[in-house]
């Protein structure tokens, strides 16, 4: 693991005052369950880690009587144990518990799942998001078993790694991030995951200096979503 500086702040304002302007120099940490893997296989070399663990303000739900808002340090476990989650959407409770063990459960976010990088072999070992090598696209005409068929236009043909995002999408949530300058942004769920055209784009529409801190799901009488997880793919 190569040597980075390692902040722990505590509050949203300082914390996004920490973020580097372009991908890759900084990371944030939520869970760590992916991150530090990453870190491990030089997949990511920070120069900066930002933890979020001591800020409260992004952590736990509540409810009101138009939605729901989940904060992105949530962790899986609380989301697939609260009551407002399994009466209006237990899509995200089949979801949140078929991530992994309870281990994972009880230690990965919310925000970490939705932001987590890629599964995609080719990146996971050192060939970047696009997957090229001698301006040819690896995963087209490699091991692909676990990519998308239909819908990605780039070198990039990877799904989404997140098993929380379908179920957002279908539940017309909205996103919330904060930027170095304070401002916030809402993102639709549906606009979040994006296939990255190049090795300087990630697979969201955050921005290098952006917080992810919410999520909020509108309440809708009588719809009815369940989740469906197979082949380690949710749908």
């Amino acid at each position: 693991m190569k040597s980075f500086e390692y902040a722990a702040p505590n509050s949203l304002k300082e914390a996004a005052s920490l973020l580097a302007e372009t991908w890759g120099e900084t990371e944030i940490l939520a869970g760590g369950t992916d991150l530090v893997t990453s870190l491990k296989q030089h997949i990511t070399t920070p120069k900066r880690v930002v933890s979020l663990k001591n800020i409260s303000e992004i952590k736990g739900i509540k409810a009101d009587g138009k939605g729901v808002r989940i904060g992105a340090m949530t962790t899986l476990a609380d989301l697939a144990s609260n009551t407002d989650i399994n009466s209006n959407f237990p899509a995200l409770v089949t979801a949140a518990k078929n991530i992994g063990s309870p281990q994972i459960i009880n230690a990965g976010t919310v925000g970490g799942d939705l932001c987590q990088r890629p599964r995609c072999w080719y990146f996971r070992n050192g060939y970047g998001s696009v997957a090229m090598e001698e301006n040819a696209a690896l995963v087209r005409g490699g091991e692909n078993r676990y990519h998308a068929i239909f819908g990605n236009d780039g070198p990039a043909v990877f799904v989404s790694a997140s098993s929380l995002g379908p179920a957002l999408v279908a539940l017309d949530a909205t996103l919330t991030a904060v930027g170095s300058n304070g401002r916030k942004r809402e993102i639709a769920a549906r606009e979040f995951f994006r296939t990255p055209k190049s090795a300087t784009e990630r697979e969201t529409a955050l921005k290098p200096n952006e917080i992810l801190t919410e999520i909020n799901l509108p309440l809708t009488p009588d719809r009815v979503i369940a989740a469906l997880q197979k082949g380690g793919v949710l749908a």
